[in-house]
C-alpha cells in the first residue's frame, strides 16, 4: 500500500537535501510517494511538485514583503491539499518562515511533521526554539552543536551530518578541476561566488568584480572564475563585467560548476550561505561577504546572537574566516584580505587545517541517517 510523504523545499540547497532523502527512502521502500514543493533534483528522483520552488526562493524581510501575498496564497493552498491528502508524514526542508507555520497547522490536525535543518542564527533564540518544538515532531540537524539547543524544549533531535560532506572528497584534486575548467595548472586562481539569487547579484556583484580588479592590479597573472546559477544571474554578471572592467578581464563565467571552481581555486570570495560550507569542504581558503537591503540588515542585526554569520566561523566557534558585512564589504577591504590569503602560507594553512576537521565531523552518511529516522516515524517500514 502506498504512503504519501509531503515535502517542501524552498531553495536549491533544500532541493539537494530533499533529492538525497527521497532517493534513500525510495531505495528502502519503493511504495512511498512524495509530493509538495521541490526543485529539479527532487523531481529527478520522482518527486511531484505542485508549485515552482522559485516562488519561495526569496531572502530578506523587505524582499519577502514584496512577495508576501503570493507566498501566503501558496501556503494556504498547499495546506488545504495536504489536509485533504492526509500524508503519513510531512517534511519541511529548511525554509523556516514558510515551513514552520505550515508544520504547526498540520501537526495540530494530526499529521506528523519533521523539520529538516535547524534554522541557523535564529535557533539560538528561545522563542524560535519553542516555535520549532510546537511545529515539529522531530528535527533533523545538520551540525553537531545543534541538538543541545533543543534539549530543554523537549523536541527529539537527531544529528545527521551534512550531505555536502558526503559528496565532496576529503582530498581535493586541484589539477583535475583545472583541467575540467581549462585553467592553467600553475596560475593563481580566485573563485568569486556572489550568490545564486538575482537580489544577491544586485547587492554584491559589482563589489565582487571591483575586488577582482584591485587584486589583478596588485598581482598580475591572476585568473578568476565565477560560477552562475541561472541564465538571469549570468546575464547580470556579464553586464557588470563589461561595464566595470571590460571584456578582456581574465575572468571565466561558468554555468554551474561551483564545485569545480572551488576545487580549482587558491582562494575564494564567497557570499554568506551554503557556498561558504562548500568552500570549507573543498579546503579552499576564503573571505566571506554579504550585503542586503539596509532595512533588512537593521532588523537582522538586532537579532544576531553570535558575532559571525559564516558557517565556517560558527562551526569553528571563532573568527577563522574574515567576514565583511554590509558597509564593511568594500572592494578595498576584501581585496586586501584575499591578497593576504594568496601570499601568506600560514593564513591559508590555518583555515585549511580547521576545514579538514570540519569535513571529518560532518561526514555522517546523512541521507541514510535521515531516512532511518523517517522510516522509524513511519513505523519501521522498509527498515
Amino acid at each position: 500500500m502506498e504512503q504519501l510523504i509531503g515535502m517542501v523545499a524552498g531553495e536549491s540547497s533544500g532541493d539537494l537535501l530533499g533529492s538525497h532523502l527521497v532517493r534513500a527512502l525510495h531505495s528502502r521502500d519503493a511504495s512511498l510517494r512524495f509530493s509538495g514543493i521541490g526543485g529539479p533534483k527532487m523531481e529527478a528522483e520522482g518527486f511531484v511538485t505542485r508549485y515552482p520552488m522559485e516562488k519561495l526562493a526569496v531572502r530578506g524581510y523587505v524582499e519577502v514583503l514584496r512577495h508576501y501575498r503570493g507566498i501566503m496564497a501558496i501556503r494556504r493552498e498547499l495546506r488545504d491539499w495536504l489536509l485533504q491528502a492526509r500524508p503519513a508524514l510531512f517534511i519541511g526542508i529548511d525554509a523556516p518562515d514558510f515551513n514552520l507555520g505550515l508544520e504547526q497547522q498540520l501537526k495540530q490536525s494530526g499529521v506528523r511533521t519533521v523539520h529538516y535543518v535547524s534554522p541557523s542564527v535564529w535557533a539560538w533564540r528561545g522563542g524560535r526554539v519553542a516555535k520549532i518544538a510546537r511545529s515539529a515532531n522531530h528535527l533533523l540537524a545538520l551540525f553537531p552543536f545543534e541538538p543541545a539547543l533543543y534539549r530543554d524544549a523537549g523536541l527529539p533531535v537527531t544529528y545527521v551530518g551534512h550531505p555536502l560532506a558526503d559528496m565532496i572528497p576529503l582530498e581535493r584534486d586541484t589539477v583535475a578541476a583545472r583541467e575540467r575548467l581549462r585553467l592553467p595548472e600553475h596560475a593563481k586562481v580566485v573563485a568569486l561566488l556572489p550568490g545564486s539569487r538575482k537580489s544577491e547579484i544586485e547587492y554584491l556583484g559589482e563589489s565582487f568584480i571591483r575586488t577582482a580588479a584591485l587584486l589583478a592590479a596588485r598581482m598580475p597573472g591572476l585568473r578568476f572564475v565565477c560560477p552562475t546559477a541561472t541564465r538571469a544571474t549570468r546575464d547580470m554578471l556579464e553586464t557588470l563585467i563589461h561595464r566595470t572592467v571590460g571584456p578582456e578581464f581574465p575572468i571565466t563565467l561558468l554555468f554551474g560548476h561551483s564545485q569545480d571552481a572551488l576545487a580549482a581555486a587558491d582562494a575564494a570570495l564567497v557570499a554568506s550561505g551554503t557556498a561558504t560550507l562548500e568552500a570549507a569542504l573543498h579546503k579552499t581558503p576564503m573571505v566571506i561577504a554579504y550585503r542586503m537591503s539596509p532595512i533588512t540588515w537593521a532588523m537582522m542585526r538586532r537579532m544576531l546572537y553570535l558575532p559571525w554569520v559564516g558557517l565556517p566561523n560558527v562551526l569553528a566557534g571563532r573568527a577563522l574566516v574574515p567576514e565583511f558585512l554590509q558597509e564593511a564589504a568594500t572592494p578595498e577591504k576584501m581585496a586586501a584580505s584575499l591578497e593576504q590569503l594568496l601570499t601568506d602560507a600560514s593564513s591559508r594553512e590555518a583555515q585549511v587545517l580547521e576545514f579538514r576537521r570540519m569535513h571529518e565531523t560532518l561526514r555522517q552518511n546523512t541521507a541514510e541517517k535521515a531516512a532511518e529516522v523517517i522510516l522509524g516515524l513511519l513505523g519501521g517500514r522498509g527498515a
